[in-house]
């Protein structure tokens, strides 16, 4: 065997011209250093928009360790939370919320009020689509060094989209936002999750209450802090008032929303920028009432409490359905439910005590 070969062999290649080229180097690919969360934190704390862009993109994502070091972060972050008022507002088609949100929102940051606007779209949660575009919808507001917007994210299911909306606005409490905004762009069950993580909920109306209560049911009604009729200016203001006061005679006949606080109709033109003061003044005065009373402390517990048992019943449903013996069976256990074979509690029952025994 010639030199040539035996370099070869022992893994020293040959050139082209006879000479002996060395051996080339093997890489190994770096494993990425954890992220230093300490050092986010304390950016966080400081405002860095970037750092908490990162801190939310943590909540946000499914990966196992995104997640720890999203609740890590959170952990460090919770005693600097919970001093902003948390506003929700949601409203019929039409009612020019993203208008009012934008006036509403650029009104309280050029009084020096840091806004963040957030929002819940359970639809996103279900089909997988995406959400509407908040920025480009709220694109003077987008702009305002006081505001930060953020649209919910897509993909999961309710429960994860309740956690992570909730999540995200303790990041920015914690990042010295003062008011949050939380939108809902979505329909059915998103009014009540919004009215589970904040303090005042707003409900957006436009003017002919009785064509608008044709389209809305009373439950989204008895949960609003106040109904503000929108669109309130030319020749449609006096319409508004006269909406207003039907409104004010409904609410007087519902049960309130907070408790010691007696909800009353409104009216204003996000538009116009005529009105946005006033709601405003109205938002104290509910804050003022509460933290007095300590309803809004109870609120918050009861809140708390009742996120917690919507977790466990999301990791419940998750790990029930990641179970090997539930992944193999449930096909098979569908199409004989469907064939008539079997109850759908039949089989219900046959997983269950596979997955937890007897019990």
């Amino acid at each position: 065997m010639t030199e040539e070969h035996l370099h070869v062999r022992k893994g020293v290649a040959a050139s082209h011209d006879g000479m002996i080229a060395p051996p080339r180097k093997t890489f190994r690919k770096k494993t990425a250093e954890p992220p230093n969360l300490t050092a986010i934190a304390e950016k966080v704390k400081q405002g860095s928009m970037r750092e908490l862009a990162k801190a939310i993109t943590f909540i946000e994502s499914n990966a196992g360790d995104h997640y720890l070091y999203g609740q890590k972060l959170l952990q460090e972050l919770l005693p600097s939370t919970g001093k902003a008022i948390r506003i929700g507002i949601t409203g019929v088609p039409g009612a020019g919320k993203s208008t009012f949100i934008e006036s509403f929102g650029t009104m309280l940051c050029d009084a020096g009020h840091r806004v963040a606007v957030l929002a819940i779209d359970p639809s996103s949660s279900i089909s997988g689509g995406s959400i509407l575009g908040d920025k480009t919808r709220m694109e003077k507001l987008a702009k305002h060094s006081n505001a930060f917007i953020r649209p919910s994210p897509s993909g999961g299911t309710l429960g994860g989209v309740h956690r992570k909306t909730r999540e995200t606005m303790l990041l920015c409490e914690a990042a010295g936002f003062d008011v949050i905004l939380i939108e809902t762009v979505g329909v059915g069950q998103s009014e009540f999750i919004v009215r589970s993580m904040v303090d005042f909920f707003m409900l957006l109306a436009l003017t002919g209450a009785g064509d608008e209560l044709q389209g809305m049911k009373k439950g989204i009604m008895e949960l609003a802090d106040a109904i503000v009729v929108n669109k309130a200016d030319g020749v449609n203001k006096q319409l508004a008032e006269k909406t207003k006061n039907e409104f004010n005679q409904i609410l007087h006949f519902l049960q309130p929303a907070t408790k010691g606080w007696i909800s009353k109709a409104y009216t204003c033109s996000a538009l116009k920028n005529e009105g946005m003061d006033s709601i405003w003044s109205v938002i104290g005065e509910f804050r003022e009432t509460v933290e007095k009373s300590g309803v809004l402390n109870e609120r918050r517990r009861r809140q708390t409490k009742e996120w917690l048992h919507t977790l466990i019943m999301e990791q419940l449903k998750n790990n029930f359905y990641r179970h090997p013996y539930v992944k193999d069976q449930i096909s098979q256990l569908e199409q004989a439910a469907m064939d008539g074979d079997i109850t759908p509690s039949q089989a219900t029952e046959s997983l269950f005590r596979e997955v937890y025994g007897d019990k």
